[in-house]
């Protein structure tokens, strides 16, 4: 009897399905547990509806890696919620576990006070994204977002930018339906705001629209908009800085927003129990680090802030972190300290929700970001992001590990059954029907 070889692997999309594939052409069998329904993970919740080819793309790159022989698929099932990691690791019998489960938590606002105001004019990024991507469907039954015109967005980087984007064209909407018209939201991120209201016989100055702000802590030119190499010289420096502010530049041009640098926040501005404003304060930079301004404090109102700074990967029981990322040994191995037969991948290693910290960062991938998030590309063309998470290195010798760690028929099958136990839990049976009956509807299929 051939040897049998069957991994877990917490987490379908991008370096999760990437594992997986790789294991496959290695002969191993894998089991698949996403805590979502879908595998999709922030190409699906967090990259905004309207890059439709692009989550198109990147969703059947998932669907084919994983609807593959030798694949079995568990969705809504979170480890540490619906099954125990320790139960997993030494009971279950798998030759090893991979934990790719990304970074879905919203790093807190360091603000004293201002978790009292959540869901009163104060949001965090992650909720907010979401509901915006699915909230047209008459399905929903998520939280719904109030959307308020001169909001204030704080953080920095591309997801600070789309929730700007989100901001302004749903105030946008918002705005015109005042005047008795309607524009779709595809519509009017592809013409940007000006085109868009020239489209409806109206100008700018008839919306009324203030439009919103972007405070950052450091200098735009340090905004991780596009990549600039460690090893870089002064040259690439400089030409990457100025890459950084035209991306800037443009979008503010195109969707009325305006990006504030240096300035970072410090208390609420509350008034009748809700969110009016922010303290900010000002900085300026001293040897490379974002060093306050004493005496620089500014009230800012606004009646709604949301926060984009970052996501972190969840707790997950058992599982131990180092601040805000996993216990590993080292990142080139991902091994999770303590434990010889547990490996992290992707945001979970990194301790970063972006997406494009799952795959390697290619010499175009600055004027990518001119085309994808600006929209400056051509006319039915999307620009296609090579989301691979580079992995390869760490994914060998995880492979050649398995290899030595070969099951007995009996703990095959006891997989299996307890596989099955799980799927059926959800009425899974085919992957393809299920991510037929379960893909939320889209925008742009909608009459």
């Amino acid at each position: 009897m051939s040897d049998i070889f069957c991994v877990a692997v917490f987490g379908g999309a991008v370096a999760g399905s990437e594992a997986t594939d790789m294991m496959i052409k290695n002969g191993i069998n894998v089991v698949v547990f996403d805590q979502n329904i879908l595998p999709y993970g922030k190409i699906e919740s967090g990259l905004p509806k309207w890059h439709v080819k692009l989550r198109d793309k990147q969703e059947q790159k998932i669907d084919a890696r994983l609807n593959q022989d030798g694949v079995d698929f568990v969705p809504g099932c979170a480890l540490g919620r619906d099954i125990d990691f320790d139960d997993i690791v030494h009971n279950w019998g798998f030759s090893a576990v991979l934990l790719a489960t990304g970074a879905w938590k919203d790093r807190t606002l360091p603000v004293e006070g201002i978790e009292e105001y959540k869901d009163k004019g104060f949001y965090y990024q992650n909720s907010f994204v979401q509901w915006f991507n699915l909230s047209h469907d008459p399905a929903y039954k998520g939280p719904d977002f109030i959307i308020e015109d001169n909001a204030m967005v704080i953080g920095g980087g591309l997801a600070s930018i789309d929730v700007a984007k989100i901001l302004m064209i749903e105030s946008f909407r918002k705005a015109i339906r005042k005047q008795g018209k309607d524009l779709d939201t595809l519509s009017i991120e592809r013409m940007g705001l000006h085109e868009a209201a020239q489209s409806l016989g109206l100008t700018l100055e008839q919306t009324g629209l203030k439009g919103c702000r972007v405070f950052y802590r450091r200098r735009i030119v340090d905004m991780p908009l596009s990549a600039i190499a460690d090893d870089s010289s002064a040259e690439e420096i400089k030409k990457g800085h100025e890459v950084r502010k035209k991306i800037v530049q443009l979008a503010e041009n195109k969707f009325l927003f305006k990006v504030i640098e240096l300035r970072s926040p410090v208390k609420p501005i509350i008034k009748d129990n809700r969110i009016a404003g922010m303290v900010m304060r000002k900085n300026i930079i001293e040897n490379g680090k974002a060093i306050a301004v004493p005496g620089s404090e500014e009230d800012i109102l606004s009646p709604l802030i949301i926060s984009s700074i970052g996501s972190i990967p969840d707790k997950i029981a058992g599982v131990k972190q180092v601040g805000e990322k996993f216990d590993i040994e080292d990142p080139e191995s991902g091994k999770l300290n303590g434990y010889d037969n547990v490996f992290v991948l992707g945001n979970a290693v990194t301790g970063k929700g972006n997406i494009k910290e799952s795959q390697l960062h290619g010499r175009n991938v600055s004027e990518s970001i001119i085309k994808n998030y600006l929209g400056l590309n051509d006319p039915g063309e999307e620009m296609d992001i090579k989301f691979k998470s580079g992995f390869d290195q760490q994914l060998s010798p995880i492979s050649a590990y398995v290899k030595e760690h070969a099951l007995r028929d009996p703990q095959y099958k006891e997989i299996k059954k307890r596989i099955k136990e799980l799927q059926n839990r959800v009425g899974y049976t085919d992957y393809e029907d299920w991510i037929k009956k379960n893909l939320p509807l889209r925008m742009e299929n909608m009459d």
